[in-house]
């Protein structure tokens, strides 16, 4: 399963870019917003950095085909890597019959169920995003939601990619990984999460120790 950075915080992204643990990133209104930067500038700078995929999405505000279709248009154009995110909508699957009709990539969110994922995949959406996080919110089983689109996919030869979303931690990490995820995405508190173990830190604590009493530092 590969990564893709849940943020549009550059400090943050330039760190997991460093690392070598992601292929892209993925934005959203509210994670633009929270930067409070525009659009068109900060995801430059995030394509600046990451040579992989980076979705960009409409505007929460745009509820129409024809309007998300436009701003699919130009959001494509930013850079070679970008990727159009889409609500998982009437409106939104016609959008992603004609931009990827286009050649151009989508990735269809807000999915809760394996019928969206279904409909998403078939409108042509490069990628789906079930949410896990919001799901088990509700006391329904995020991680289940996975492991049936996942077998629905195979069986059917679906080539679209699962995007694991609203990934909350590094358990949810492994149990997506297991359903049959291509890919999670997640904030950089996840990453943090799952370097984190305290007998690494108990190793490491001990090699400085019998180092420094033989070498000194």
């Amino acid at each position: 399963m590969k990564f893709f950075l849940d943020t549009a915080n550059i400090d943050e992204i330039k760190k997991a870019n460093d690392m070598g643990v992601i292929c892209g990133v993925t934005t959203n209104p509210s994670i633009i917003a929270k930067e409070g930067r525009v659009f068109e500038e900060v995801i430059l700078e995030i394509a600046s950095l990451v040579d992989g995929a980076i979705s960009g999405e409409v505007k929460a505000t745009t509820i129409d085909a024809q309007g998300m279709i436009e701003e699919g248009r130009k959001i494509a154009q930013l850079h070679k890597n970008m990727v159009v995110k889409l609500p998982t909508t009437t409106e939104g699957l016609k959008a992603c019959k004609v931009l990827s009709s286009e050649g151009i990539k989508t990735n269809l969110t807000l999915i809760f169920n394996v019928p969206q994922a279904i409909l998403a995949a078939r409108a042509g959406a490069t990628y789906v995003s079930p949410f896990v996080g919001r799901l088990d919110d509700i006391s329904m089983n995020g991680i289940d939601l996975i492991k049936d689109i996942s077998t629905i996919f195979k069986i059917h030869n679906i080539d679209a990619k699962i995007i694991s979303a609203s990934v909350r931690n590094a358990t949810h990490v492994i149990e997506c990984a297991k359903a049959g995820a291509d890919l999670a995405t997640v904030p950089y508190s996840v990453i943090e999460q799952m370097m984190k173990h305290p007998l690494t830190d108990q190793g490491i604590e001990k090699f400085q120790k019998d180092y420094r009493a033989v070498f000194g530092e």
